[in-house]
């Protein structure tokens, strides 16, 4: 009974029966296949690197299709919130209909934590091919101590 072998939807691939398959496997088959999810809309994301050099913090944010007047950063010591309005363009033709649409509309944001407050007054922000660059020096005189633990 072992060489069963069924069509997998799921996967797209054929596979081998397993009746005793994981629970978690199970999730992952069923509960986060995007197929599953379709018609729900889902936000849109904010994807980043953060590195630290020569004493300032470099973000780099990808925010495509936005107009860099509808993103806005706020710092607050050392909490950084970066927001951005996604708009859709709603130009339908006459005799046209959309069969499918994968762009996210809508707000997204992202906040961290960085180790160290930033110097406000020194923060540097590009916005260029869809992607958002920050430079956030550390401010001066900030210093981390260690405690030693007796």
């Amino acid at each position: 009974m072992n060489n069963i072998i069924r069509f997998n939807p799921f996967g797209g691939e054929l596979t081998r029966f397993d009746p005793f398959w994981d629970v978690d496997d199970m999730f992952n088959r069923f509960m986060m296949r995007p197929m599953l999810r379709e018609g729900v809309e889902v936000a849109p994301q904010i994807k980043m690197d953060v590195k630290e050099a020569d004493g300032k913090y470099l973000v780099n944010a990808e925010i495509p299709g936005v107009n860099k007047d509808d993103i806005h950063v706020t710092i607050d010591g050392n909490r950084v919130s970066i927001s951005a309005e996604v708009k859709q363009e709603k130009e339908e033709k006459e005799g046209e209909r959309v069969i499918r649409c994968e762009r996210n509309y809508g707000m997204a944001s992202r906040s961290f934590s960085l180790a160290d407050e930033v110097d406000q007054s020194q923060v540097q922000a590009k916005y260029n091919n869809g992607v958002l660059e920050l430079t956030l020096p550390k401010k001066p005189g900030a210093t981390r101590k260690e405690i030693s633990i007796s």
